[in-house]
């Protein structure tokens, strides 16, 4: 499975297929996951995240009940209960913004290294993950959401540039 946060929250099936993610609550709790794939997400955290500042009275009875909507809707392996939290099992490769982090990276290393036509299909790779504002299915999550964007102009702005020009 892989995981969409670079936009609208989505999970996709190996194959492409989209995995209906209903529910505003649902996409945060996978948003959530998803920037920390691979690891124990405390409850505590998962509630104040995908609740904002709003918790409901039963904060870890309403979480237990959305983590087992979640797996309903991506496999029960997919969200592994863990002390003291939940975690997303997917390698952070699976999670566009990790994939985008990586090859934005090794981006900007071929480009310090010398060779620009590298950079440029990594970068070109990275942007390609994009489908719209990052995090957009978390509340309160304006900051980093705008870090992420700020990353993505980063590589826009070098793709000209990385390009060898013709002779």
């Amino acid at each position: 499975m892989r995981y969409r946060i670079l936009g609208t929250t989505q999970a996709l099936r190996t194959d492409g297929t989209v995995v209906p993610v209903g529910g505003a609550r649902l996409r945060a709790l996978l948003t959530v996951l998803a920037l920390r794939a691979g690891r124990t997400v405390p409850v505590g955290l998962l509630v104040e995240e995908v609740w904002g500042g709003d918790p409901p009275a039963d904060a870890s009875g309403a979480l237990q009940a959305l983590v087992g909507r979640l797996r309903r809707v991506l496999g029960a392996d997919a969200v592994a209960s863990a002390e003291g939290g939940y975690r997303l099992t997917a390698a952070p490769d699976d999670v566009d913004l990790h994939r985008f982090e990586r090859l934005a990276g090794e981006g900007a290393r071929a480009l310090a290294d010398g060779d620009p036509a590298k950079a440029a299909v990594l970068l070109d790779d990275a942007l390609a993950l994009w489908h719209g504002p990052a995090l957009t299915d978390l509340p309160d999550r304006a900051a980093e959401a705008a870090r992420w964007d700020t990353r993505r102009l980063d590589a826009e702005r070098c793709p000209p540039r990385c390009r060898p020009r013709p002779r």
